[in-house]
C-alpha cells in the first residue's frame, strides 16, 4: 500500500487544463521529486493533494483511503510548506509558531515549538520578528511550522526558490534531516534539475500538465544513456546520449566541433523527452 496515490487526476480552470489526467504514487519514507517548469502543473497537484482545491475528476488516496474534504484524520497527518514564505512578519518567530498551534488545536504547544526552534536551527532567532529574518531564515519558519503537529507527510513547494547557493545547500540539508529524524515521507516540488537529482529517491517529470516520466533518478538516466556528448554547433549546445562510452567517443571522432563527454544528467533525461531544457 502506497503513502500516497493518485489516480487520473484532473485540474481545469474554465478552458484550461492545468492537470490533464495524471497517475502516480508516494512510498512510506522516501523522498519524491515532482520536476518541471514554471506552470507545468505541480502546485495546482499539491494544493489539490491538500485539499486547497478540489479536483475536476480523479481519486487521491492516502495509505489507500480516498481523500476529500471531509478527510480531516488525514489532514493531520499532513504538513504544507507553501511555494513563498507566508509568515506573519510583525510577530516574532515564536510568535508566528504559537499562532499556528492555537489554530492547528493543539492543547500544549511549548515544548513543540522548543523543539521546532532547536530542529529548524531557529532557535537564537526566536524573539526576533519574521519580518527582519533573511529569506532562508524565514523559509525554516515555514518548514518549522508544517512540521509543528508531527506530520506523517510534509508537502515542500519549491522549497529553495529564490535563494543563494549557499542557502539552498542549508535548505537541501535540512529536507534530509526531515525525512531522517523526523521519519517523513517528502513531497518536493521543484523546478530545479540538481535539487531533484541530489535529493530523491524517485522522481515524476510533468511537463504541459502531463506526466512524461517517473522512476528513480539512475532508472531515469539509465533510459537516456550513461554517456552525453555536449557539442558546440552555430553557437549552440547540442547533446547527444549513448549507452557506452565507447560509443560516445566513436561519435566524438566523427565530429570537427569543439565537444566535451561527461556522464548524463537529469537534465539530459528532461531535455530527451522534451526537446528543451528548463529555464
Amino acid at each position: 500500500m502506497y503513502e500516497i496515490e493518485v489516480k487520473n487526476l484532473t485540474k481545469k480552470f474554465d478552458d484550461k487544463v492545468a492537470v490533464d489526467n495524471i497517475s502516480f504514487y508516494v512510498k512510506k519514507g522516501e523522498i519524491f521529486a515532482f520536476l518541471g517548469p514554471n506552470g507545468a502543473g505541480k502546485t495546482t497537484t499539491v494544493n489539490m493533494l491538500t485539499n486547497l482545491l478540489l479536483p475536476t475528476s480523479g481519486e487521491i488516496l492516502y495509505s489507500g483511503k480516498s481523500f476529500s474534504q471531509k478527510s480531516n484524520e488525514i489532514k493531520k497527518k499532513i504538513g504544507v510548506v507553501p511555494q513563498y514564505n507566508n509568515v506573519d512578519r510583525d510577530l516574532t518567530v515564536f510568535q508566528n509558531l504559537k499562532a499556528h498551534a492555537l489554530l492547528f488545536g493543539m492543547q500544549s504547544f511549548i515544548s513543540e515549538i522548543k523543539d521546532a526552534l532547536n530542529f529548524s536551527e531557529l532557535k537564537e532567532h526566536s524573539n526576533k520578528p519574521a519580518g527582519k529574518l533573511s529569506g532562508g531564515l524565514k523559509r525554516r519558519l515555514v518548514i518549522a511550522r508544517a512540521l509543528l503537529h508531527k506530520p506523517d507527510i510534509i508537502f515542500l513547494d519549491e522549497p529553495s526558490a529564490g535563494l543563494d547557493a549557499l542557502s539552498r545547500r542549508n535548505m537541501w540539508d535540512l529536507i534530509r534531516k526531515i525525512r531522517k529524524e523526523r521519519n517523513c515521507t517528502v513531497f518536493l516540488t521543484t523546478h530545479y534539475i540538481e535539487e531533484a537529482e541530489d535529493l530523491a529517491d524517485r522522481v515524476v517529470i510533468i511537463d504541459k500538465a502531463k506526466i512524461v516520466a517517473e522512476g528513480s533518478v539512475e532508472d531515469l538516466k539509465k533510459d537516456t544513456g550513461k554517456w552525453a556528448l555536449d557539442i558546440e554547433k552555430d553557437n549552440k549546445k547540442i547533446t547527444e546520449c549513448f549507452n557506452s562510452r565507447q560509443e560516445a567517443l566513436k561519435r566524438l571522432e566523427e565530429i570537427n566541433e569543439p565537444a566535451s563527454l561527461r556522464q548524463t544528467s537529469l537534465e539530459d533525461v528532461y531535455l530527451n523527452i522534451t526537446g528543451k531544457r528548463i529555464k
